[in-house]
């Protein structure tokens, strides 16, 4: 009992003293990601394009004593995303974590039929994003001494899906970003990792799937459910951890078995 209390105590406290930021952060994965990490003793900055969404997110993080600020950004912009860093740094002295989770859904059509805007939107937001969030986040956890990523790919990061061409184009590109990253920083202090979710029920699922597909999707997963982002955050949380200090360049999935059918 004293051991399990003891390690209870310690999950409470895994980021007491660390500094993260959480793309997306105002609702679904993102919002989980933000407040667990609050939770657990983090400074964290919301940075989302709908800057009331992060704000809600803040405002039930602080009632619940977490220490949060937030920031409106498209990540499809990379001066931007680089004010993001120098924000947060500015903020709370540093930055020691960031969830690059921003994402769009984006133009359903056959890749014969899908425009040239419609594909270039949801690169630009969905791999392009994490490619200028990286390359701002990076100097900054250099400069603090090391830090942890994860990226947000998702189950498309690896297997394709009918009418979808962009966006897991732009999830595949993900891993290999993050592969490639893990292994240019792996011995300069700063751990990479992606992070690929199933069908979650989020605001952006639902935006994107009426009811008779989210059910048809649902019962792709061996459990027979879309996940939560709740399960999400759980992972993710291990991965940004010094608990997986030797857990770099690599894909998680958190899906339900949807891939191992």
């Amino acid at each position: 009992m004293i051991v399990a209390k003891e390690l209870e105590r310690k999950t409470r406290a895994r980021f007491s003293g660390k500094v993260a930021i959480v793309t997306g952060g105002g609702s679904g994965i993102g919002e989980a990601v933000g407040a667990l990490f609050a939770a657990e003793g983090g400074k964290v900055v919301l940075a989302d394009v709908n800057l009331s969404g992060a704000e809600r997110v803040a405002n039930a993080i602080k009632k619940d004593e977490g220490i949060v600020d937030v920031f409106q950004i498209d990540v499809a912009d990379a001066a931007a995303v680089q004010q993001l860093v120098d924000f947060t740094v500015k903020r709370f002295g540093k930055l020691d974590i960031a969830v690059n989770n921003a994402g769009i859904g984006g133009e359903m059509a056959a890749v014969g039929e899908m425009s040239a805007a419609g594909w270039r939107k949801v690169i630009d937001v969905n791999l392009n994003g994490v490619f200028y969030c990286m390359t701002a986040e990076i100097p900054a956890m250099l400069a603090a001494g090391g830090g942890a990523i994860v990226n947000m790919s998702s189950i498309l990061g690896s297997v394709g899906f009918a009418m979808s061409a962009a966006y897991v184009a732009a999830k595949h590109g993900v891993v290999g970003l993050t592969q490639t990253a893990a292994l240019e920083y792996g011995t300069r202090g700063i751990r990479i990792n992606a992070v690929g979710p199933g069908f979650i029920k989020t605001p952006l699922l639902e935006a994107n799937l009426d009811e008779p597909t989210t059910q048809y999707i649902a019962g792709l997963h061996a459990m027979k459910r879309l996940g939560t982002p709740e399960e999400v955050a759980n992972l993710v949380a291990f991965l940004a951890s010094d608990e997986a200090s030797f857990i770099t360049g690599s894909y998680h999935l958190v899906d339900g078995a949807y891939t191992a059918q």
